[in-house]
């Protein structure tokens, strides 16, 4: 079943929000929060993360209906993605180097606000060219 398109780019916000106070901060704790709703988005999709429970309970309802839906698979994949860039940059906080934990915390963030702002998941797309590959080379 395919998830209202705003949702993904309502937790894109308030990510890059997270990552932004990450950077500023150096806050380990405040990253696992972030890694966290990034595992809940991996294993159970975009709309069972806090944030897509944020967008449902909260914000969906103020809005009119969706015009545009997406597959949740891409997005899922991109929250895999922010994942695997959260564990990274965690290691860099906790146990250093310091470097590590802001250039993945960097990445991570500049891939949200991608999202937020622009609405170009670079997950999803990465998702899709790993699709196509996978089926040429069958």
């Amino acid at each position: 079943m395919d998830i209202d398109a705003r949702g993904p780019r309502f937790g894109a916000a308030l990510t890059t929000v997270v990552l932004v106070i990450v950077l500023i901060t150096g806050s380990g704790w405040l990253l696992a929060w972030q890694l966290l709703a990034f595992a809940l988005g991996a294993a159970g999709g975009v709309p069972r993360s806090p944030y897509g429970l944020l967008f449902r309970t909260l914000v969906r309802p103020r809005l009119g209906p969706p015009t545009q839906f997406e597959a949740p698979q891409p997005p899922q994949f991109a929250q895999a993605v922010g994942l695997a860039f959260a564990a990274v940059g965690l290691v860099g906080y906790t146990v250093g180097p310091q470097w590590l934990g802001q250039t993945a915390t960097g990445l991570a963030l500049a891939a949200a606000f991608l999202n937020a702002v622009f609405g170009y998941c670079l997950g999803c797309e990465l998702y899709l060219l790993v699709r196509r590959t996978a089926v040429r080379g069958r």
